[in-house]
């Protein structure tokens, strides 16, 4: 059987994505894809996760998150980012003239305003997240260690509160999106007890959720007959680009190319399948 864009972003699984794959349509991402595609206008984009041992934020999401962001602006969509300050600085270095939103870090009451009038004002068809932090149902927020990061993280779900058309990517348990799966994920043994209770229309699980969003473009390239995906050059490019902004590894915390500790060369390996397939050659 031909490889799959699933199969791929799912290679080198560590952490137990397999096991809810049963739960998703067997062509997930290709949906998630046709979904962006079905609901034109301007998008929303989120991310960001804060890293304890640093203090700073992780090398997953923000590459994956630009990915998508140049995907959809080749497709003439207009594309938002939003995060925290954290993660603002390292999205402005790279979103090419697209607006970055810095959401406050604050109470529940500030952040329920802030979503409303960030929606009011950008009216986005589509929200779109990739490795963000979800709260729980206990409305904290939790690493995959189970600490605490609330005080360090704002509340971007709310803005997935609305009606408005989603997609989220995860690699974890604990992002926005896997609420999904809520019921499924504590029944796997290497995934959270407590996950994200947040909701989406179409879920992209991955091995690392760069690669969910490599993958996302992929099936979008394959839809629209244009390849959109970044090159393997320039995407290595970005990962030491961001560490030199700041950005470290989540997994361990250091500021080397590396994300969720796969190196700068196996992420290259990964996007380059992804681009034979989409080119319409054999993947590996």
């Amino acid at each position: 059987m031909a490889e799959t864009i699933e199969d791929i972003i799912l290679d080198h699984d560590k952490r137990g994505m397999l096991a809810l794959r049963p739960y998703l349509p067997p062509d997930y991402c290709s949906q998630a894809a046709q979904f962006i595609i079905d609901h034109p206008g301007g998008v929303i984009i989120v991310t960001g996760f804060y890293v304890v041992m640093a203090g700073k934020p992780e090398t997953d999401g923000p590459p994956g998150a630009i990915a998508i962001g140049e995907a959809l602006k080749g497709l003439g969509r207009t594309v938002t980012y939003v995060s925290d300050h954290y993660t603002t600085p390292v999205l402005r270095r790279y979103a090419d003239g697209s607006e970055v939103i810095d959401f406050p870090i604050d109470g529940v009451a500030a952040s329920k305003e802030q979503a409303k009038a960030i929606l009011e004002r950008v009216k986005p068809s589509l929200l779109i997240s990739i490795e963000r932090c979800g709260r729980t149902r206990d409305d904290t927020y939790l690493n995959m260690r189970y600490v605490d990061i609330s005080p360090h993280t704002a509340r971007l779900d709310y803005l997935f509160d609305s009606d408005i058309p989603s997609v989220g990517i995860g690699d974890g348990g604990n992002e926005i999106g896997m609420g999904n799966l809520a019921e499924v994920i504590p029944t796997v043994d290497s995934l959270p007890d407590y996950p994200a209770v947040n909701q989406v229309d179409r879920l992209v699980i991955a091995s690392v959720s760069n690669w969910g969003g490599y993958g996302l473009v992929a099936a979008m390239s394959r839809i629209s007959g244009k390849n959109l995906l970044p090159s393997v050059e320039s995407e290595t490019a970005m990962l030491h680009g961001m560490i030199e902004a700041g950005v470290v590894d989540g997994t361990t915390g250091d500021a080397v190319p590396t994300v969720d500790n796969f190196s700068a060369e196996e992420n290259g390996a990964l996007l380059a399948r992804l681009h034979r397939l989409v080119e319409g050659g054999s993947p590996t």
